[in-house]
Order: structure tokens, then C-alpha cells, then sequence
């Protein structure tokens, strides 16, 4: 209690560190994906002679709190949470996941593979776009092309590092082609959202803030700053959904959200604070896959170059301390990785850093740090309780000995400074999740040379990420990823710190189950 007491009374000292700025609870199990083996095909539902007529109910209409604008709605560009709670329900993807997170058909309605470097899919027939242009394999080979094609610039270009390209067979066949052997291929085809070819082909402005999909819910409009609206989609091929229409809400002030929640105003809030679970009508904190963590940069011109500096970091930080008072206890240590146990890869053989600033000192002074600032990259406000665990961290990497500075920036400008591979800061905050389930994504992104946001860089580590992605023999990989882990670990290539619970508010009138891989899905939303 006396670490906690001190950590609560450091998160007020540290404040000053920032040199710039831009219900009960439950524990619930992961909600049903609608898919093709549990949604009813449209022409089950009851004819509409034997529904009352649409004039005289009033539309189910609910309100859902994110919290910041969309960048984009762009569905191949961003990998903003904000863009996939409104895409998520509007695009498809040919695989899906159920509620055990097994792989199951979705636009897919089966798949093979003919050769190590050719998977092909059969797909689902009589489904169109919103805009009424028909989906077919056509759609599919221009969304896998257009998403690997470097000139889209996509932050999701690690999700999908080994295709190289799609080819059509007939209307309702594709190939999809990867550089070499592709084991986690169907999992990729969970990510990929198929886009509308001659939408996407049109004005780029107008593609972005316009999402034309096959889901379940259609785009209505997007009032920037005040609401995205979309609607369901009378003619989805799964059933028309329970809930008519939906709307997204930015209110990025955390006591704001719970004021519009208790007032009624809104049905469902994601990253509810720990401390606001008993306020809320309703909450549920269910196991997440984020991982919040700050990027170390160890190339020659960094002052965190030499690997004791950025041990040091890892033992100066008390995380036990920081669940506890930031976060009510809703998170876990990291394992000295970016991984659950859930994951593929994940090597149960690393545990945390201890928390040990003496041996954090010695470190510091075996490594001849004479002072030298050392700049602590972030934003505020986009994931829970950033500014707080980033202030915390900065106060006690002083306390041991080393001169850190807080950068604060806008959104814009921060993602500027993450993925500006030339300019690389020595400290970076990021959040990162991983629902592929698979450690490649997490490794191609944030351990290799070759990532989107690559601080940490060795040569022989980013060689065996490229040669486990290939490698089919799935002991051998994991055994692979073990060894990139175990490496990473020793050489402190991060500062690892927590795995977040995911915490909702819901009104009184909302059902709704959570999912493990944190996705709002309205269609499996219904009200009381």
C-alpha cells in the first residue's frame, strides 16, 4: 500500500514534467460473431405481409461513445479503433471469427490451399454493396491489391506483409498469392475489409468519408466532431439487424462520457475508467488484448543505445504500482513481451521486469549517462488513462537518475512522429493490439527493422520474424518466435508495462456481450 500511496502522490509531482501539449461490475464471456454458420439467410425471416406496417413503429435507435473522430473511414488506410467501431459493422471480411475466436466463413463460404503460396476462395453468392454493384471476385482481387500497394501508404501494411497479389478464377473464385509460405494466411482474411472498386476508384475524398460496404449497417452521414450515423441494411444477406439505426458519439473527456451514460443520452461506452464501474448503470470489464507499451529506440545516434539504459527503464518503472492506483487493478503485467498467453507464440518462459530502481541506478551508472535529455513522445487522451501512466513513467525514470521530457502533441502531428522512420525519438508512446491472435503482427510491426513504427532494430531478429512468417511447420515457428521473444526481452527492446481489462458501460436497456477481441458489432445488439 505504501508504493501505491507514493505512486498516487508521484502522479501529481510529475505533472510538471510536460513540456508541451497539443450499475455493478460482471465479467462476461465474448458475444457470437453474426456469421454464415449463425445468422439466418434474409429469405428466412418472416415475410413482410406478417410484420406490422413500418409507418407506425418508431425506429430502435441507440448512441455509442467513442472517443475521438474517425481520422478517416478509409477501411484499408487506419488502424484507429475509432474507424472500426463505424466499419467494422459496414465492411465484411471473407473470414470471421465466432465468439470462441475459431475461424468460421463470412463472405467466404469456404477455402483451401492449393500451394504454398496460393490459398482459394469460394464465395458467398447473391450478396451487393450498399451502392447495389454486385460482390464478387472481382471486389475481392482489387482489395488485396489495393491494400498491398505501397502507394496507399496503409498502417495496416503489416497485417499483411506476405501477400503479393489476388487473381479471379470465375465470379465466385479467388486466388490469393503470397510471397512464400503464409501459415496465418485465413487470419489475415479476417482483417481485410472488401471494398467497392469503382467507389474506391472514384474521388478519394469522397471514398474516405463515405464507407460503401456489404455489412450489415449502412452509412448514413458523418457530422465531424459531433456524430457518424448508419443505419441497417434492409437487404444484408445475414438478416436485417435488431437495433435500426446507430449512433457514434466522440467525447473523448472521460466524465463526460459517464455523465451522458447516467443521463441516458448513450447505451454503450468503451474504456470506462475503473473508478466509474459503480457509477455506471450497467458495466462489464471482460479480458483485452491491449497492450500500452513505449517504444525504445536503439540505433547508434540514440541516447538509449547502449542496452543497460533501456534495461534500466525497464526496472525503474513499479507496474505492480501503476494496476493498482491507475487502474483499479484492471490490468496485468506484461510478460516482457507484446503477447498474451492467447496468442500464437507467446513464450511463457518471460515474465516482467521486476521492479528494481536500485539495480536500475547501477545500470544507469555502468552505462556512463551523464544527463543527456531524453524526449518521451505521446498524446493525450486516445487510450485510458494516457496521460496519467505517461506522467507516472516519466516521474519515475527521474527519480532514478534520468533526464526525461514530456512532448505532448495533437493526434496528427504524434502520428507524424510515430511512423517517421528517419526522426526516430528515443521514447515513444503507443498502444498496441493484436486480434490476429498471431505474434507475427505484432512482430512485423513493432520488432523488425522493417516495421511500420520500428524504434527497436536487429538485423538477425527481423531475419527469423521473416523466416518464421514462411514457416509452416508450426512448432518449429513457435519455437522461432520464442527465441525473437527471449532476445527482445534481453536486449529491452521495449518498455513493457500492462495488458488493459476492457471495461463498457451500458444502459439498462442494452444487450449486449463483449467479445475478446474488443469489436462492437451491432448486429449482435438488441435492446430490452
Amino acid at each position: 500500500m505504501k508504493r501505491v500511496s507514493q505512486l498516487l502522490a508521484l502522479i501529481i509531482a510529475t505533472a510538471m514534467l510536460v513540456t508541451a501539449c497539443g450499475g455493478a461490475a460482471t465479467t462476461a464471456a465474448p458475444a457470437t460473431q453474426p456469421s454464415a454458420a449463425t445468422q439466418p439467410p434474409a429469405a428466412t425471416q418472416p415475410p413482410a405481409a406478417t410484420q406490422p406496417p413500418a409507418a407506425t413503429e418508431a425506429p430502435s435507435e441507440i448512441t455509442v461513445v467513442i472517443a475521438n473522430d474517425p481520422a478517416t473511414l478509409d477501411p484499408q488506410v487506419s488502424e484507429d479503433g475509432n474507424e472500426r467501431a463505424v466499419n467494422d459493422s459496414v465492411y465484411e471480411t471473407l473470414l470471421t471469427r465466432d465468439a470462441d475466436m475459431n475461424i468460421v466463413p463470412n463472405l467466404a463460404t469456404e477455402y483451401s490451399q492449393l500451394d504454398d503460396t496460393t490459398w482459394q476462395f469460394k464465395l458467398r453468392e447473391g450478396v451487393t454493396f450498399h451502392n447495389g454493384e454486385p460482390f464478387n471476385a472481382d471486389a475481392v482481387a482489387f482489395s488485396v491489391k489495393r491494400i498491398i500497394d505501397p502507394a496507399l501508404n496503409s498502417e495496416q501494411a503489416s497485417f499483411f506483409a506476405t501477400l503479393s497479389g489476388a487473381e479471379t478464377v470465375d465470379d465466385y473464385t479467388v486466388n490469393i498469392l503470397t510471397s512464400g509460405p503464409d501459415p496465418i494466411l485465413p487470419a489475415r482474411m479476417y482483417w481485410l475489409k472488401i471494398v467497392e472498386p469503382k467507389h474506391a476508384q472514384g474521388d478519394a475524398d469522397t471514398f474516405a468519408t463515405t464507407p460503401i460496404g456489404t455489412g450489415p449497417y449502412k452509412f448514413v452521414k458523418w457530422d465531424r466532431g459531433v456524430e457518424v450515423v448508419i443505419e441497417a441494411n434492409p437487404d444484408y444477406w445475414g438478416g436485417k439487424p435488431p437495433i435500426d439505426v446507430v449512433h457514434l458519439r466522440p467525447i473523448q473527456e472521460e466524465s463526460t462520457r459517464l455523465a451522458a451514460l447516467q443521463a441516458g443520452e448513450v447505451d454503450l461506452v468503451f474504456g470506462l475508467l475503473p473508478e466509474q464501474i459503480d457509477q455506471a448503470p450497467v458495466a462489464v470489464h471482460t479480458p483485452g488484448l491491449e497492450f500500452p507499451m513505449i517504444l525504445l529506440y536503439n540505433g547508434e545516434d540514440s541516447v538509449l543505445a547502449d542496452v543497460r539504459l533501456r534495461q534500466a527503464i525497464n526496472y525503474a518503472v513499479d507496474k505492480e504500482a501503476i494496476a493498482e492506483a491507475i487502474y483499479g487493478g484492471l490490468a496485468v503485467l506484461a510478460d516482457g513481451q507484446i503477447l498474451t498467453p492467447g496468442h500464437f507464440g507467446y513464450n511463457p518462459n518471460v515474465k516482467a521486469y521486476p521492479y528494481d530502481p536500485e539495480k536500475a541506478k547501477q545500470l544507469i551508472q555502468e552505462a556512463g549517462y551523464n544527463g543527456e535529455e531524453i524526449r518521451l513522445e505521446s498524446e493525450a487522451g486516445r487510450w485510458l488513462k494516457d496521460k496519467e501512466l505517461v506522467e507516472v513513467i516519466a516521474g519515475q525514470l527521474t527519480e532514478v537518475g534520468l533526464n526525461v521530457k514530456i512532448n505532448i502533441s495533437e493526434f496528427s502531428n504524434y502520428l507524424e512522429i510515430l511512423f517517421d522512420k528517419e526522426h526516430r525519438a528515443p521514447m515513444i508512446f503507443v498502444s498496441h493490439d493484436n486480434s490476429l491472435l498471431d505474434a507475427d503482427r505484432t512482430l512485423t510491426a513493432y520488432y523488425s527493422c522493417e516495421g511500420t513504427a520500428p524504434s527497436y532494430c536487429n538485423p538477425e531478429v527481423t531475419a527469423m520474424i521473416n523466416a518464421a512468417r514462411t514457416e509452416t511447420d508450426s512448432a518449429k515457428r513457435e519455437q522461432m518466435y520464442h527465441t525473437i521473444i527471449q532476445t527482445a526481452y534481453d536486449e529491452a527492446s521495449h518498455l513493457y508495462l500492462l495488458n488493459f481489462e476492457n471495461i463498457y458501460g451500458l444502459s439498462e436497456r442494452l444487450n449486449w456481450t463483449p467479445r475478446l477481441d474488443g469489436r462492437l458489432l451491432y448486429a449482435t445488439m438488441s435492446l430490452k
